[in-house]
């Protein structure tokens, strides 16, 4: 698989300092609850497009309620990332009037959904992470950032049956399902990596739920190789350019409206 193109760069200077690379314990509260909670909101955003395009009309409804999860604990995220700021910008701002290069999200997440076994890989590598993290940050001794992860692992375990039970159906379903399922995990794997630039101690408990579902599935894990990077550090794929046009045109069109 060829790595998409690049757009990007240094951060914003409104930003904090660059946070690539560093472990959870040695970035501020602000870097954490703006990265995770860019993270959520991409991954709300793509999994809305399926509204009204999923394989039945459960599957639509189920994709659309996983959305509005990961936009809600986007919020609590957001919201928080802004007090702590101290720059008056609240959720709002932070979604629709940052550009590319401000936005500290993984690029697994903002990558097209492709067909539908791609956002079941997406899906399943990013919440089977997203439970563990909430799980250790709502132990956190900041009280807020507790809060907000111990609502969301809640929904975080749900998400991860969901995407288990499909990548277990299609892996072990047709030729044409399994010939799927195994292209799209070998095309999302890359960007996995990215996810433990923060949190590198969840990597081996995290392989270990995912070696599980694909043993389950009759899939081998991909190897490991090409691993793309930068996205904590605004560096991102041109496809999150093209879903921010999508995002932010009604806010940006008309600034300051309010309905």
């Amino acid at each position: 698989m060829t790595g998409p193109e690049r757009s990007g760069g240094a951060g914003h200077q409104g930003l904090s300092s660059q946070a690539g690379g560093r472990s959870g314990g040695r970035m501020t509260t602000f870097e954490k609850a703006l990265g995770l909670g860019d993270d959520a909101l991409i991954a709300a955003q793509r999994l809305a497009e399926w509204c009204s395009r999923a394989p039945d009309m459960e599957e639509d409804i189920a994709l659309a309620n996983i959305a509005l999860d990961q936009l809600g604990a986007a919020r609590l995220l957001l919201t928080y990332a802004g007090e702590l700021e101290g720059r008056g910008r609240g959720e709002d701002e932070l979604a629709f009037l940052r550009d590319d290069r401000e936005f500290r999200n993984v690029q697994l997440v903002e990558l097209a959904n492709g067909d539908f076994a791609v956002t079941m890989a997406k899906l399943l590598l990013l919440s089977v992470y997203q439970r563990l993290l909430y799980e250790s940050l709502a132990s956190s001794s900041d009280e807020r950032l507790a809060g907000i992860a111990g609502k969301a692992r809640k929904e975080s375990a749900y998400h991860v049956d969901h995407a288990s039970l499909w990548v277990v159906r299609l892996g072990d379903g047709t030729e044409e399902s399994r010939r799927r399922m195994r292209t799209a995990l070998d095309a999302v794997w890359p960007y996995s990596h990215e996810l433990f630039e923060w949190y590198p101690e969840l990597r081996a408990p995290w392989l270990s739920v995912i070696d599980e579902v694909l043993t389950e599935a009759g899939l081998a894990r991909p190897a490991d190789g090409w691993a793309p990077t930068g996205g904590r550090s605004g560096v991102h794929t041109e496809a999150l350019s093209r879903l921010l046009a999508d995002m932010q045109v009604l806010h940006r069109a008309h600034p300051g409206v309010t309905w």
